[in-house]
């Protein structure tokens, strides 16, 4: 006779074989692009709690949420290498703009972090701030990351630490080299920011005061973020008439900080310049072939956007804003900075001069209500409103606004955009912030890659003209990014990793902001998840607020 214990191990072996596999999530039927590049496969995807628990023929499972992806991708969530959400997630968290388009990490930093900070520094974010004001109550860049993620926040968030900044918080906007004290506390602050999670050092060097840093300074604060296996990212000197050395110049810092290093949004500015793409890619090429880990990001657009302090001399601006804006009202020096801005220079980058007319610049960003008006008109409809010359305007908006005016420059060739897209180190981040369509953002415009630039590349680019493959934009939106960045657990589809997803219909994906009209959110991103928690629903943001501050490799725990 048999025992109890054997009759009670069939009858439970029975049950375990007859009750189905269960998830919090089941993703059934899906066209499943795991982010490696490898060709898509029909399957099924099952998550528990944040973390992906199965991947592969799931179809005797069940879901506590089961989701029919039939005819859909499911991929990896995307991640914006290049992100001004910094402010647009303080008015509201939701993300809304990116979302929409399947992205669930943004990554902060172009040379301005927002922190570590100052007094100082505090008072004057407060006074420079635009449409959307808030309180700081952070002092530290992890604090605020920290402070957005409990405010809470529909994506995650990461940021560098900026070089920009860290030079403000010891030299103020000084256009002179750091003494050796305020050079060994400046890479204090980016050993704290390296420990506490940052992916490495920032700089956007065509800028006031970044502009003022010499090469061998980075050098010494990339060699810190080295030690903790970060990176080195880079809004290079020039991208137009001084190209080439600027490249140089990231190359010697990646070579002698022994660091990886990324191009910040690649191109080639102004029509001049065009015909540098083949020795562009030759320096990456050759520097890749030699040992060093050199990246790129760019946009999908063939203009810009920026300031009008991109089309004045540095020297004008140094001190800050309240500096810039006395000196152009001392007619002796306006005078100067308007031979500067019309004379052809390789000591600045003038993306004025890099334009083919004034009517190839918009302004799309005001901070005075009774300018607002003006959004949307190029710098030639403005000055022939005001009979003044379009250098001068520039001038005259700038003091007349008390801010730098946000602006957007035609500078790049369509054709360069297109083979910048097939780079096989090429990633992409939308250099706007996440914006919704409603609210406090409809005050001021913008440039469309803050609601286009994801969607623009799987439409356009990869199903309307098919520039690369669906599988590689997907490999370049994912597990390229996350791998550079050297960032855990994310950026794949793979058992264990976090439960980040993009799941959209390739037909239909499309971006439809444009330039007269940008704040139109992109189509065809069908659900989203992030850390596991559904963030859009059948098209639709379900208010769900699940981001979290993802760190460095360098991190303390």
């Amino acid at each position: 006779m048999k025992s109890f214990a054997y009759l009670l191990s069939s009858l439970l072996l029975i049950f375990s074989c007859s009750s189905p596999q269960r998830f919090d999530v089941l993703i059934k039927n899906g066209q499943i692009m795991d982010g490696s590049g490898n060709p898509a496969f029909i399957g099924d995807v099952g998550i528990n709690a944040d973390t992906i628990a199965a991947i592969g023929n799931l179809e005797n499972a069940v879901g506590d949420l089961e989701i029919d992806a039939t005819g859909l991708v499911v991929a990896p969530g995307f991640i914006n290498m290049l992100s001004w959400a910094v402010e647009s997630l303080i008015e509201d968290g939701k993300s809304q703009s990116d979302i929409r388009q399947g992205v669930t990490l943004e990554v902060f930093g172009e040379g301005n972090s927002m922190g570590p900070l100052t007094e100082v520094m505090k008072a004057d974010e407060l006074k420079s701030q635009g449409d959307i004001k808030y309180p700081i109550s952070w002092t530290t860049l992890n604090e605020y990351l920290e402070f957005l993620t409990q405010k809470g926040v529909s994506t995650n968030v990461a940021s560098f630490i900026g070089a920009t900044t860290v030079r403000i918080h010891e030299l103020g906007y000084a256009n002179r080299a750091p003494t050796p004290e305020e050079l060994e506390r400046m890479k204090a602050l980016v050993r704290q920011a390296m420990e506490e999670g940052a992916l490495g050092v920032g700089s956007s060097l065509i800028y006031a005061p970044a502009f003022y840093a010499s090469t061998e300074e980075l050098i010494e604060l990339c060699k810190v973020a080295a030690e903790y296996d970060g990176m080195y990212i880079s809004h290079m000197r020039s991208e137009g008439v001084r190209l080439l050395e600027s490249l140089d110049e990231l190359i010697r810092i990646a070579s002698e900080a022994k660091i990886r290093a990324e191009v910040y949004h690649l191109k080639m500015s102004g029509r001049d310049n065009w015909g540098k793409y083949d020795q562009v890619v030759a320096k990456i090429d050759s520097a890749r072939a030699a040992g060093l880990e050199i990246t790129t990001d760019m946009y999908n657009y063939v203009a810009g956007a920026t300031g009008l302090d991109a089309s004045m001399p540095p020297w004008v601006q140094e001190g800050g804003y309240d500096k810039w804006a006395e000196r152009l009202q001392d007619p002796a020096i306006r005078k100067k900075v308007l031979q500067e801005m019309r004379t052809p220079t390789t000591e600045w980058e003038s993306l004025m001069q890099a334009v083919e007319g004034f009517d190839k610049i918009i302004l799309v960003g005001f901070k005075n209500d009774s300018l607002k008006y003006l959004t949307g008109k190029t710098l030639a409809e403005v000055a022939a409103m005001r009979k003044t010359s379009p250098e001068e305007t520039a001038m005259d908006l700038v003091v007349q606004d008390g801010s730098r005016v946000g602006t957007v420059y035609f500078l790049m060739s369509e054709e360069n955009v297109k083979k910048q897209i097939a780079l096989p180190y090429m990633s992409f981040g939308s250099d706007g912030g996440s914006l919704a369509n409603e609210g406090v953002f409809l005050k001021s415009s913008t440039h469309p890659r803050a609601f286009g630039n994801f969607s623009r590349l799987l439409g356009k680019y990869v199903r309307d003209e098919q520039v690369i493959s669906l599988e590689e934009a997907i490999y370049k939106l994912t597990t390229l990014p996350a791998t550079n960045l050297k960032i855990k657990k994310r950026g794949a589809l793979k058992e264990g990793y976090f439960g980040d997803l993009a799941i959209f219909d390739p037909n239909k994906i499309q971006d439809n902001a444009t330039f007269e009209n940008p704040m139109q959110y992109a189509t065809g991103m069908v659900h989203v998840f992030v850390n596991g928690t559904q963030v859009l629903k059948d098209g639709e943001h379900t208010g769900a607020l699940p981001g979290r501050v993802v760190k460095g490799p360098g991190a303390k725990e």
